[in-house]
């Protein structure tokens, strides 16, 4: 099967031809992207699409390459010897299942996604070289081989908030998410919200990449946040009129705190503002 996209997830033809090529190299993909792009989501819309089971391993900066294949808790091996229970003299009581091992021994080929290994220390990916390589692990404490039987579908993403070793981006295949241009938001939005009126989402997409275009942005608003913020236009009721201004690009849009996720930010946005008054008089 290949992937073509889904009724909720709009995909890019160079994103299909990216989720084909690593279905078809048997390879992971590594998807890069501004946070908010849809990253994630892509990993359980290809399972979705696939008819296959999605297993999700959320990385966060104290996770070790370790915990994906497994972990063998002493700690509970030694309190069960001091309380006598029989369990002890089998090890595998206490050999705990990682993410990996679930994936390489599922039924059927998952997709198993790897999410933002780039909050992992620098050597996370190089501990998983092997594994994800060969598609097996030596288990020491059971002296066990966990091998799959067919090659999991692996989606791997990052914010690029880290380098990734030369060794590691070999092993994958690579796209980046660009971020969508207006006609693919607009597609983006009536998946999301059906039947929204078009001068609103006309307006509401231009005061958006208006916004993103503010020279000294620190954090640039992204397709989730346009998402959340179309949402609460629409509480509002608001109209297409109620967003304009004299000057979009100095006035603050209404109900910012959607896009605007700093001080510095709403700041800068403020000052312009002020200097677009002062300057109007």
């Amino acid at each position: 099967m290949s992937f073509k996209g889904t009724e909720s997830y709009i995909a890019t033809d160079d994103l299909m031809v990216a989720v084909n090529a690593a279905l078809a190299l048997e390879r992971p993909l590594l998807i890069k992207g501004e946070p908010g792009t849809g990253k994630t989501v892509l990993a359980q819309e290809v399972a979705a699409a696939l008819g296959r089971a999605l297993i999700p391993w959320h990385i966060k900066s104290t996770t070790k390459a370790q915990q994906g294949l497994y972990e063998y808790d002493a700690v509970a091996r030694l309190r069960d010897s001091q309380l006598g229970d029989p369990r002890v003299h089998d090890i595998s009581n206490y050999i705990v299942r990682g993410k990996l091992w679930e994936a390489f021994e599922a039924e059927r080929p998952p997709v198993l996604l790897i999410d933002e290994i780039d909050k992992a220390d620098i050597e996370f990916p190089n501990d998983l070289l092997l594994e994800l390589d060969r598609m097996e692990f030596h288990v020491y404490e059971t002296r066990q081989v966990i091998r799959a039987a067919r090659r999991p579908m692996v989606i791997i993403t990052s914010n690029n908030e880290k380098e990734l070793p030369d060794a590691f981006l070999r092993r994958c295949f690579f796209h980046y998410i660009r971020f969508p241009d207006p006609a693919t938001m607009a597609r983006i939005v009536e998946v999301h919200y059906p039947g929204i009126k078009p001068a609103l989402l006309r307006e509401a997409l231009m005061v958006f990449f208006e916004v993103r275009e503010v020279t000294g942005l620190k954090k640039k608003p992204s397709t989730s946040e346009l998402l959340d913020w179309i949402k609460l236009l629409l509480a509002e009721d608001l109209a297409p009129e109620d967003l304009r201004a004299t000057d979009q690009r100095a006035a603050i849009p209404r109900l910012h705190g959607a896009l605007l996720k700093n001080e510095q930010d709403v700041h800068l946005f403020e000052r312009l503002a002020f200097m677009a008054r002062r300057d109007g008089r």
